[in-house]
């Protein structure tokens, strides 16, 4: 027995010692894949112009925040996925947004950061539902301050965000934003989520800044990998406890079966109790279920939201960073979904043993989030992660355009005068 193993054991080892090499192109292609994509990538982008365009709107918005979901909606047809040889040999890559507030010493604005040549297909689908906004191409802001933030005079702290569940679960969206009125106790008013937000920018003192960013790529069910839809129907399946249908029988074939046996089949049976675990739910079961469906119902965005607050460090107050945080956390509920701070991005560590190199760890940190900021990257790039699924009226909750009901309204920067047309009669010779 021990002479047979030895030998198996020589048998082995004289292939691994003869083939080893062969092994060593399945564990290197997978990284080889990866960096020469990125390559590709990289070439291809270098190709493209970005550029950042300011939205000033006018002094009042009549417009439901609905209008800005119809926005998204023909926003979403930045879809354009690279084909097998547009995607490993041009390096083309389906390309996206970035929605941006940025508050500067207590005034937010309004920008988008788009590729040069879809400027006429985002200033046509802007003007379609706002047609007294003004559009404008400025320089990055990004660039006005330090770039080697944090240093000696300039301080930063931000973070990524996440979902508190699962994507095809929906956060909290406007048209679930109501306060009733006391004097009228039937009727209810519209709140702005907005609100929070700009109301606590426009608090901000001279030398105070912080950004918000949620960069959006346009998925489709077509994409195998964010195939969300069928990730949504298997879900509402699975909480209305609806078994898989079972393979139907050709009908004269179970036809004759009841005519021989007098029996009804056990399949028919089947789809009969099939109904009843649906109607056995409970009212915040039907919701949940019900706002999964209506969310995969429209066109949604492969998105990322973070914001940064950042100063000189004789002006920057670190609690202010509760503004932006408590305007996200607006959108969560405790039956749905909700957005919360990412612990592995957050400019903060909390470590017992490695206390030493907190200080190192937190500097990294402040570095990777403000250069992902400024070049519009994801959290983990070049890795991919850190995303989730938003679908357009999602998208509308978290970036519209406030009216006259939010009371930091004057502090933001809108058109100074209404556009109109020429007069018919204006002669043009």
């Amino acid at each position: 027995m021990e002479e047979q193993i030895f030998l198996a054991f020589n048998i082995i080892w004289d292939f691994l010692k003869d083939w080893w090499w062969v092994i060593i192109p399945f564990i290197l292609i997978k990284p080889f894949l990866f960096l020469y994509l990125w390559w590709r990538n990289g070439v291809w982008l270098s190709k493209l112009r970005f550029i950042l365009l300011e939205i000033k709107p006018p002094k009042e918005v009549l417009r439901p925040i609905k209008a800005m979901e119809t926005v998204f909606n023909g926003l979403w047809h930045f879809y354009d996925p690279p084909n097998y040889r547009e995607k490993w040999f041009e390096g083309k890559m389906q390309l996206g947004f970035s929605l941006e507030i940025a508050c500067f010493g207590g005034s937010p604005h309004f920008f988008i950061r788009i590729p040069e040549n879809l400027r006429n297909l985002v200033e046509s689908t802007l003007y379609s539902q706002y047609s007294d906004l003004e559009i404008i191409e400025v320089s990055d802001y990004t660039k006005y301050v330090p770039q080697d933030i944090p240093n000696k005079d300039w301080e930063i702290w931000g973070c990524d965000y996440e979902e508190l569940k699962d994507d095809i679960y929906p956060i909290k969206t406007y048209s679930k934003f109501f306060e009733e009125k006391p004097e009228i106790s039937k009727e209810e008013k519209r709140i702005d989520p907005m609100s929070n937000l700009l109301e606590g920018m426009a608090k901000f003192k001279p030398g105070e800044q912080l950004w918000v960013q949620i960069m959006a790529k346009p998925v489709s069910h077509l994409d195998e990998s964010k195939d969300f839809i069928e990730k949504g129907k298997k879900e509402v399946d699975k909480l209305v406890n609806r078994p898989k249908p079972p393979v139907p029988k050709p009908i004269i074939e179970e036809a004759v079966g009841i005519l021989v046996t007098g029996e009804v089949p056990k399949e028919a049976e089947e789809k009969e109790r099939a109904i009843l675990p649906e109607m056995e739910l409970t009212p915040g079961e039907k919701k949940v279920v019900s706002a999964i469906e209506d969310k995969i119902s429209k066109y949604a965005f492969e998105c990322n939201i973070r914001f940064i607050q950042l100063g000189k460090r004789d002006v920057f107050f670190s609690p202010n960073k509760a503004i932006p945080m408590g305007f996200f956390d607006l959108f969560g509920t405790a039956d749905l979904n909700g957005l919360k701070p990412m612990r592995k991005t957050i400019t903060k560590v909390h470590t017992v043993w490695l206390w030493f190199l907190d200080i190192r760890r937190v500097y990294v940190r402040k570095r990777r989030m403000f250069r992902n900021f400024i070049e519009r990257l994801s959290p983990f790039f070049p890795s991919s992660g850190g995303t989730f699924i938003l679908n357009i009226e999602e998208l509308a909750s978290l970036y519209h355009f406030p009216g006259r009901g939010v009371t930091a309204a004057p502090a933001i920067s809108r058109v100074e005068a209404k556009r109109g047309e020429a007069p018919p009669e204006l002669p043009t010779e």
